[in-house]
């Protein structure tokens, strides 16, 4: 999962700076990485690669919350399985686990994939 590749066009190692930002670009979704890419990510392209893949993955956080709601609706509307939709929020948490993890890795200075999004973004040529 973790991959200790270096940036394309970086000879040294993210500042202090740039990794706080990477790591923030997971933390605060769409916000962060927008401020990056609209700002000097040319000269950054550690913060670059992280804000372009954080605004994948928070694409694909809201898929994946779209598909909850529709669950908890169904799980809602049948009674035999009305007892679930009690635990069904813990579905909503789920993805703070990869979010920080992510943000981790980043402050870390760690260059990494994302399972299969990373490699769809690259086909895109969007990394």
């Amino acid at each position: 999962m973790s991959d200790q590749a270096s940036v394309p066009g970086s000879a040294s190692a993210p500042s202090d700076n740039d990794r706080l930002m990477a790591a923030l670009s997971y933390v605060i979704g769409v916000i962060v990485p927008v401020i990056i890419l609209l700002g000097e990510s040319k000269d950054r392209p550690f913060q670059r690669y992280h804000a372009i893949q954080s605004l994948g993955l928070s694409a694909a956080i809201v898929v994946y919350f779209i598909l909850v709601s529709i669950l908890s609706c169904i799980i809602a509307a049948i009674p035999v399985l009305n007892a679930l939709a009690c635990i069904i929020w813990i579905l909503y948490l789920v993805p703070a686990i990869p979010v920080l993890y992510y943000a981790y890795q980043a402050y870390q200075g760690q260059m990494f994939e994302i399972p299969w999004l990373t490699q769809f973004m690259r086909q895109q040529r969007w990394l």
